[in-house]
């Protein structure tokens, strides 16, 4: 009998020794939870987004030589010139007309000109990017075109076409 009374001392000791680690570790996860659950902090941040300078532009049509003058009936290409005056590089991405196109002051008899201008689908392609603090010759071809209603009195005129555009960074 006495071999069994040791072997259930030590059942009872390995017993309660499990009891022990368990109700241990059930505190230990407790207070891990408890922790979890009861932490508070508070922080703070700032971000400020830089601000980007308008980019300017001007638009003409090209007429540098007879393949590229605008006659009636006809196509030409229209320049833009570009500013960009910011300290990093910005992406053309459209060009909105925002009025009709006027010729030059020489020409003030071109009253009935005829000349329109069509604006590319945005976004531009192939991307067109502007260099930081630099100036860009943008060619958009075919975008200006004359109807055969145009006035003898607008041959050799150079005609400004009012556009805006939309840059992004």
């Amino acid at each position: 009998m006495q071999s069994t009374r040791s072997m259930l001392r030590g059942t009872r000791i390995a017993g309660t020794a499990s009891a022990a680690a368990a109700a241990l570790c059930l505190l230990a996860g407790g207070g891990t939870a408890y922790a979890y659950w009861a932490t508070a902090g508070a922080g703070s941040g700032a971000a400020a987004a830089a601000t980007m300078n308008a980019v300017t532009v001007d638009a003409f049509v090209a007429g540098d030589s007879n393949r590229t003058s605008l006659v009636p009936g006809g196509t030409a290409d229209v320049i833009l010139r570009t500013s960009n005056p910011n300290a990093f590089a910005v992406q053309l991405y459209a060009v909105v007309s925002t009025g009709p196109v006027t010729a030059d002051a020489a020409h003030a008899g071109c009253t009935t000109m005829g000349v329109s201008f069509t604006a590319p689908a945005a976004p531009l392609a192939p991307a067109i990017i502007i260099p930081a603090n630099s100036s860009l010759l943008v060619t958009l071809p075919g975008a200006a075109s004359m109807s055969t209603d145009s006035q003898s009195a607008c041959q050799g005129a150079t005609f400004k076409v009012p556009v805006t555009v939309e840059a992004r960074r």
